[in-house]
This record gives structure tokens, sequence and C-alpha cells, in this order.
């Protein structure tokens, strides 16, 4: 029920919070990343989600209010404010500069481009499917480009970063039902991460999946010799720091976003609209 969350990864807070306020030089760098635009893609894929949940646990009825307060939780605006500031604090000793440098960089730029063009193109549901099956036709064949992507992947623990991110998103999820009241017996602490752990397996087998067919889509137009590069980036001292920067946001967004989503299902469920 709530394995989608770890590919959601982002999204919006209900309170803002105490950090520090984005630097010239990180506003360049998400402007260079087009972190907005990424939002723009990543609120498309939470209102199929939030159609997701209106089936699964409404059977169907949310109906206009349901839309009208899914899209609230997935405001661009909403996110940008809070995710920038959370994203700023945790760069605040990190070599900018050389992020900055990598991004200005026609590679850098194209990488962008070609990721946020792949995140736009796997809201097709036949070509997300069509990616999976290039994944595993080329992890069958041994495929050198595959080899490139592992190294990428376990230079900044993109699998475990995206496990982490679900299993939490998963825990605040229940934690917003519990909080609206959804279970005439409220489950304990021990019993939701008794829950929580169970989904553990799954998340990891479909995030490893959608993450490297993600990546096999977005790569694809770039040569060996360009991937390299943007590992080698990646496994600098800079390239990690940007990665666990770009995490510790996501996730700090996501929990709450995904508590935001148990509370919505839980007044919904006693036929209330918030």
């Amino acid at each position: 029920m709530l394995k989608r969350l770890s590919l959601i990864l982002l999204l919006f807070t209900l309170t803002p919070m105490a950090y520090a306020q984005p630097s010239g030089k990180v506003e360049q760098l998400a402007n260079l990343l087009r972190l907005q635009p990424m939002f723009d893609v990543m609120r498309e894929e939470g209102l199929t989600y939030g159609a997701d949940l209106d089936r699964e646990m409404l059977g169907g009825a949310g109906g206009i209010g349901w839309q009208r307060a899914i899209g609230k939780i997935y405001q661009p605006d909403r996110i940008w404010q809070t995710f920038l500031p959370v994203f700023t604090a945790e760069l605040e000793n990190a070599d900018v500069d050389s992020m900055i440098a990598f991004f200005k960089t026609d590679l850098g730029a194209r990488i962008v481009a070609l990721e946020l063009e792949a995140r736009r193109a796997l809201l097709d549901k036949t070509i997300e499917a069509a990616s999976k099956e290039q994944f595993h036709a080329m992890a069958e064949t041994g495929s050198p480009r595959m080899k490139l992507l592992e190294e990428l992947v376990q230079a900044n623990d993109l699998v475990e970063f995206n496990v982490m991110s679900a299993l939490n998103a998963s825990y605040a999820f229940y934690s917003g039902m519990i909080a609206g009241q959804a279970f005439e017996t409220p489950p304990s602490d021990a019993e939701v991460l008794k829950e929580v752990w169970a989904q553990e397996e799954e998340i990891r087998l479909d995030t490893n999946e959608w993450l490297y067919s993600y990546m096999v889509l977005a790569y694809q137009p770039l040569t060996d010799d360009e991937l390299r590069r943007y590992v080698d980036f990646s496994k600098s001292k800079a390239g990690r720091a940007l990665n666990a920067a770009l995490f510790a946001a996501y996730d700090a967004v996501t929990v709450n976003v995904s508590r935001a989503l148990g509370l919505t299902v839980a007044h919904f469920m006693q036929g209330q609209e918030l």
C-alpha cells in the first residue's frame, strides 16, 4: 500500500521549520539543478499517488474534496519553501563552489536536463514499463553500462537512502492515521514499527528496479566517458556532500507529506474534510 512513497521521495511540510536562510550560492546551485521544475513533476507523481490512495483506502469515494486536499499537500511553492532552507543548512560547510562548477559545464547541464526529462517521461506507464524491461535485459547480459550505473548507485548509497526515506515515510503515514483517529483501537508504536519493517524487502526490490530503470532511461544519450565523469564527480567529496544534502532535505519533507496524507485519509474515512 505504501511502497510508492519511496518513488515520490520529496515533498511538502505542514509547518515551516527553523533553518538557515538560503545563501546566494545555494540558490544558484538549486537553479542549476532545476529543482523547482523537478518539483512540478513530483507534484504530478503525488497526484497520481493520491488517486491510488483514494481507490485503495476510500473505495474511490474521495471526490472533489479529496482531490482538493491532495492538491494542497503537493503544492510546489510550499514544497520549495521548505526544501530550500533544509538544503541550505545541510550545505553550510560543504564545497558548494565545486558543485556549481560541475553543473555549470555543458555535461552537468545536460545531465540535469536528461534527469528532468526522464522523470517526466516516467509519468507515462508505458514508458515506465519499457524502461524496466530494458534495465532487466541489461542486467541479465552484464552490460558495461550497468557496471557504471552500479558504481553511481554505490557511490552515494542511493538504494539505501531511498529505502530509509520510504520506511520513514511509512511510519509517518501510520502516525498521521493514528492522530486522525482512523483506528478503533490504535496500534502501539511497536506494532507500527513491526508493520513498517515488514515492508522493507518489498520496498528495497521496488526501489532498486525503479532507480535503475530511471537511470537507464535518463543517461542513455550519454557516452560511457561522459557517464564516467559523472560517476567521478559523485564519488568526490563535493558530490557526496551534495547527495547527502539532497536526501536530508527530501527526507525531512517526505516525512511531513506522508503524515499529512495519513491524517487526510483518516479524516475522509470518518466522512470529514480538512
